[in-house]
């Protein structure tokens, strides 16, 4: 495994982390405590020693299964949370006040039950799960913040910036009270790279990558005849002809290259890593079967500038979130 450094923390992280997002089970089906507890466990046998989870993961469910892994091993394990705008709403919307998302009392009790989940006194980046770069100056989030700091609770301080918008971070950034940030990046989602991800180069603000596949898109196993549960989200994220769309897009990129549909998910998380900006990428990863596939990427190694080169010409800007 290689590690890069995370920003201006100085960190060591793994390339590749690990997103706990699906072992929550809040949103995705099928995730099963045992297969996830073992997931992890295998991670970070190959080499893994970053672990992103919130809150909000299923009502802190991810937050207790990961805390159960970690304080289990004898290796240096970096954990990052999140804290839920006091809201509920995501992504954040424009012209709400940081008063209605997040107080200083709320970003501390916060961090306090997040901490109780984990059963740790410490964690090492505590993130905000949406972001409006109106708040910069606005209310006392900040105050929170350093305090968390000041008591040890938190060591480090990001935002997970909304979906396909980072560009919403750049003041908060240039502000320097932010040591990193978490975006939507991938080979379709190439957006990050004109603005967010060189202002995180001239400031020292470590990148975390989610959505590096995304949600499966990106891996090749999406056909047009591919069906979820109904419990699943992604039933909604590729709703209507979006898998079709999805394919026919990942078949344009695989005869682009010259290579076969099952180097598909490995192109993609290359492709990431191949930009000087970003420290880790945090796949989700609910088996062994997978964590085992994800972790030999991590190994130092981008892609030939000849496929980047080519990559470039795949963006393709669209939510289906919405």
């Amino acid at each position: 495994m290689n590690y890069r450094t995370l920003g201006k923390t100085g960190l060591n992280v793994s390339e590749i982390g690990y997103g706990a997002w699906g072992i929550g089970n809040s949103g995705w089906l099928g995730a099963q405590d045992d297969e996830s507890v073992k997931a992890l466990h295998r991670a970070i046998d190959l080499g893994l020693n970053f672990i992103d989870t919130a809150l909000g993961y299923g009502d802190g469910h991810s937050e207790r299964l990961v805390g159960q892994v970690v304080r289990e091993r004898s290796e240096t394990v970096y954990v990052a949370s999140k804290i839920p705008p006091a809201n509920g709403q995501w992504p954040a919307r424009a012209g709400v006040p940081s008063s209605e998302t997040f107080t200083a009392e709320h970003v501390i009790q916060s961090t306090e039950t997040s901490l109780r989940n984990l059963g740790l006194d410490t964690l090492d980046v505590q993130q905000f799960h949406v972001w409006s770069d109106e708040w910069v100056s606005q209310g006392d989030w900040l105050d929170g913040v350093q305090k968390l700091k000041e008591q040890g609770k938190i060591r480090h301080f990001g935002v997970s910036i909304n979906d396909y918008q980072p560009a919403n971070a750049i003041k908060l950034i240039e502000s320097g009270v932010v040591d990193t940030v978490q975006v939507i990046y991938n080979i379709f989602e190439q957006t990050p790279e004109d603005e967010l991800l060189p202002a995180c180069l001239e400031h020292n603000v470590g990148v975390i990558v989610r959505v590096a596949l995304d949600e499966g898109g990106l891996t090749g196993s999406i056909t047009p005849e591919t069906q979820f549960d109904e419990g699943d989200f992604r039933s909604r994220y590729f709703q209507g002809e979006r898998k079709r769309e999805v394919y026919e897009r990942v078949q344009r990129i695989t005869q682009d290259l010259g290579i076969a549909d099952d180097e598909i998910a490995e192109t993609a998380l290359r492709y990431v890593l191949s930009h000087p900006a970003v420290s880790t990428v945090i796949p989700g990863m609910r088996s062994v079967r997978n964590v085992e596939r994800n972790m030999r990427i991590g190994d130092g190694h981008g892609l030939p500038q000849e496929q980047l080169h080519k990559l470039k010409a795949h963006r393709w800007a669209r939510n289906f979130y919405q």
